[in-house]
């Protein structure tokens, strides 16, 4: 997808290391604006060649007085002015325009950590729709502070404790807020984007799904020729599905997907999956059973990152194998690889400046095919590299994938592997985790909670508990049940379900799965744990 072609005009984000700029793309794509991030110390080429309309300074954890502070490039502030591009600094993003426009920046008296009342103090600009003395609550995070403005620059807001909270140089079109409106803790946040992008930079709203699916097809057709093939490796999950879906409306059956089963699936998952595939979306899909496999290199691994490398080239081994034999059929070798890469995936291979890490272009290793052998040439397809879940699942809705199969909760690339504490061919660990977490899911779905909740699954302990069963002592294995509510997997918390559930489940889990005598329950947040067990 290319952005100059897309019919919005551009909201492009600087980021400078603030964990919340991700939230900054999301909540501008969300009033119908087109909005991208690249580094804060990008070139500035990159800057103008995108021809933004408005640009953002993220926040960020660094300090203006550090000697390795991050910034924007030499001649940013004059580009700017000269070519009317509005420029909106959040919290490191005021600071940095206040310090580098000839203003001071000093270490606050007092630090503001948290929500905080703001006071509105000039109906203008960012706040033209507010009146004096009207005040909000907003998510303040900062230690430094604003001391003294840029020649042309006013205070607009103060925060209860008399910082500045909002600035503006309404003359050079130059705006900045000392607090985060992205975050949901800033109740009026999202109503103070929107009246700084249409009331005050006059931006045009024209970011819709349905163009982006016709923009896309036309790139694939451009790219591949009329006698190329494409392969792509379906997981099962809704990138890759989303991805094939829409590779396939714009080639027909010159993709070829291939589907493995490692052994490692959700119960009834092959089935299902494949059903969906061959039913409802008419892909060519190779189905692949390799569960003795991949079992077999398991058995008696108990280190979870070991098995994920196992894992790993495993599947590279046979997607190998299947691009030679389609090459043998086809007469020739497949020419490109469909990947389900995402924008998160893009922003995180290139980490914020001033993180002390090497900026990248590589994309995550787990979202990649990682590590195909190099003879094997494939040049990429990314269909969805410019956009995140959500719009994936609005164009998936657009592409007729079934709804149930887009509300799908995420499923980890080494299956069961990391959901089995331990060596995951030990007795029947397998079958009991997959019998726990089908009961599980089924009656969230049947409690009508499953959309209210990002992840939900059964973890298999290799701890054995005593019990009573049909008046015997029993000596059987202990379960842990987890789900957790999420934006985007980035943090989560612990789903609160009713005790009248908790209770049903338990009783149905001990009753009908065979080997297991305690369930129990995982109430830890992300963080300071992950999601997943391992």
């Amino acid at each position: 997808m290319d952005p100059k072609a897309v019919k919005s005009d551009l909201v492009l984000i600087l980021d400078f290391g603030s964990q919340y700029t991700h939230l900054i793309t999301r909540r501008i794509r969300a009033l119908s604006v087109f909005s991208l991030c690249i580094s804060g110390t990008s070139p500035l080429s990159s800057i103008t060649s995108l021809n933004p309309k408005v640009v953002i300074l993220s926040g960020g954890p660094h300090s203006v007085h550090s000697n390795d502070s991050p910034s924007f490039a030499d001649g940013f502030v004059d580009w700017a002015q000269s070519n009317g591009v509005f420029v909106l600094g959040i919290c490191y993003g005021l600071q940095l325009l206040v310090q580098r426009l000839g203003g001071e920046v000093r270490v606050g008296e007092k630090q503001e950590y948290g929500r905080m009342d703001i006071q509105v103090e000039k109906n203008c600009g960012i706040f033209g729709g507010n009146k004096v003395g009207d005040k909000q609550v907003v998510w303040m995070s900062h230690g430094d502070e604003a001391a003294r403005l840029p020649d042309g620059f006013e205070v607009v807001a103060r925060s209860q404790q008399g910082a500045v909270a909002a600035v503006e140089d309404r003359d050079r079109k130059f705006y900045g807020l000392q607090y985060h409106p992205e975050v949901t803790h800033s109740p009026e946040g999202m109503e103070t984007l929107r009246y700084f992008l249409f009331d005050v930079c006059g931006v045009n709203a024209g970011w819709k799904m349905e163009d982006v699916m016709d923009e896309e097809i036309q790139v694939i057709n451009n790219t591949v020729a009329p006698d190329d093939h494409v392969i792509c490796a379906l997981s099962g999950g809704v990138d890759s599905t989303v991805a094939a879906t829409l590779v396939h409306k714009a080639i027909g059956d010159r993709l070829h997907c291939v589907f493995v089963d490692n052994g490692l699936l959700r119960y009834k998952e092959r089935e299902r999956v494949m059903e969906t595939f061959e039913r409802d979306l008419h892909l060519p899909v190779t189905c692949v059973d390799a569960s003795e496999q991949f079992l077999s290199k398991l058995k008696g691994v108990v280190d979870p990152e070991m098995k994920r490398k196992i894992i790993g080239k495993e599947f590279i081994c046979i997607f190998d194998a299947f691009a030679h034999e389609l090459e043998q059929k086809l007469g020739k070798k497949p020419a490109f690889l469909v990947q389900g890469t995402l924008y998160p995936d893009v922003i995180e291979s290139c980490p914020p400046p001033g993180s002390g890490r090497t900026h990248s272009h590589t994309i995550k290793s787990h979202h990649n095919v990682g590590g195909l052998p190099k003879d094997m040439k494939l040049k990429l397809i990314e269909p969805l590299k410019l956009l995140f879940k959500d719009e994936v699942r609005q164009l998936g809705r657009i592409l007729k994938v079934p709804e149930p199969f887009l509300k799908r909760h995420p499923f980890p690339g080494p299956g069961l592997a990391v959901r089995v504490l331990g060596d995951v061919t030990e007795g029947n660990a397998l079958d009991i985790v997959r019998q726990v977490d089908e009961i599980f899911i089924q009656s969230i779905k049947d409690a009508g909670i499953y959309d209210s909740i990002w992840q939900a699954f059964a973890v298999f302990l290799p701890v054995k508990s005593v019990g009573v069963q049909g008046d015997q002592r029993t000596h059987s294995y202990v379960v842990t049940l987890r789900a957790v509510t999420s934006q985007d997997g980035m943090t989560a918390d612990w789903y609160c379900f009713e005790n009248s559930f908790l209770k049903e489940v338990s009783q149905k889990i001990c009753n009908n799965v065979r080997g297991v005598n305690r369930v129990t329950l995982d109430i830890t947040s992300k963080p300071p744990s992950t999601i997943e067990w391992e």
